[in-house]
């Protein structure tokens, strides 16, 4: 437990640059708080308790505004930015160093039984307002844009954006460390736009020309 707080903490520092000392990040940042009362949660929950581990969720949700779940599996280096409005499921498993913004959902689809949310890697950055939706798999080191809903798996190294989310692929581009930047993203729609709109300019300079001629 030591290990995973020191973790947790380093995490911010990591990627916050608002943070300036330890006593400042203990005692001001609500993200850290959800994340530590999750983790006496979920060790209750994992010792076969219901009501205890929810009540203390419950709990977390008034003081901090983020909702998770005691049966989610968080792992090290989890930060939560700003975190208003998090909502993650029961069934959801976070890796290590996954960063996730304010208004992100890791939610379900229906009333399905067992799995039902999403598995999410290692080093992943989930922009503001996502929404990762069902029991899908986001690779390794992949970014999920601001405001994208996400459903259906994202390989690794790769960026998603729009809604429903695309995948833009990364061309293998391996990412040497976790990325923040979740709002200067490619527009897949935007750039074929562009594109058809240069066809209609050059039919029509062509038009123009030849009628020129004639």
């Amino acid at each position: 437990m030591p290990r995973t707080i020191k973790k947790d903490i380093e995490a911010i520092f990591e990627r916050d640059p608002a943070a300036r000392n330890v006593l400042e990040i203990i005692l001001c940042y609500s993200g850290l708080h959800a994340v530590w009362l999750h983790r006496l949660a979920h060790a209750l929950f994992k010792r076969g308790l219901v009501l205890l581990p929810r009540l203390i969720s419950q709990i977390n949700r008034f003081l901090t505004g983020i909702e998770i779940h005691p049966g989610a599996a968080i792992g090290d280096g989890f930060f939560i930015d700003h975190g208003m409005g998090v909502v993650i499921g029961e069934t959801t498993e976070i890796g290590n160093n996954v960063t996730v913004y304010q208004g992100v959902t890791l939610g379900g689809t229906g009333k399905d039984q067992g799995k039902r949310h999403p598995t999410i890697g290692n080093n992943v950055v989930i922009g503001t307002g996502a929404k990762i939706l069902g029991p899908i798999k986001i690779g390794d080191f992949a970014k999920i844009g601001a405001g994208s809903v996400v459903l259906k798996d994202v390989p690794p190294h790769s960026t998603v954006v729009g809604v429903p989310g695309r995948v833009v692929a990364r061309k293998g581009e391996r990412v040497p460390a976790v990325d923040l930047n979740h709002i200067n993203l490619p527009d897949p729609v935007a750039e074929k736009l562009q594109n058809l709109q240069q066809q209609i300019d050059e039919l029509r300079k062509i038009i123009e020309e030849g009628g020129a001629k004639s």
